[in-house]
């Protein structure tokens, strides 16, 4: 038991302090600050694209509640009452109006 101050695990090899870690060297290549950059202007356009879409899904859906759904109702009134009078003209006996 060589070293008795440690407790379990695994001890890794101790690092020359004058090298730097190929970790550390990759992040500060342009290439990945180039692409840090292109995925922060992908976030931004899509962020800008989600508000947008929001805006014109909420025009439409209100749009359609105030001008279509009245309409829709009152066709489908329409409808109910013409079966009615067809109905009561079939069992009166008297010729359907047109």
């Amino acid at each position: 038991m060589a070293s008795q101050g440690r407790r379990g695990g695994v001890s890794l090899p101790d690092r020359p302090s004058n090298s730097t870690s190929i970790l550390a060297k990759i992040s500060r290549s342009s290439l990945v600050s180039r692409g840090k950059e292109a995925a922060g202007d992908a976030a931004f356009v899509a962020k800008k694209l989600l508000r947008s879409t929001g805006k014109a899904a909420w025009i439409a859906g209100t749009t359609f509640l105030v001008l279509v759904v009245p309409l829709i109702v009152e066709m489908d009134r329409e409808q109910q009452l013409n079966d009615l009078e067809l109905q009561q003209a079939s069992l009166l006996g008297t010729p359907a109006p047109k």
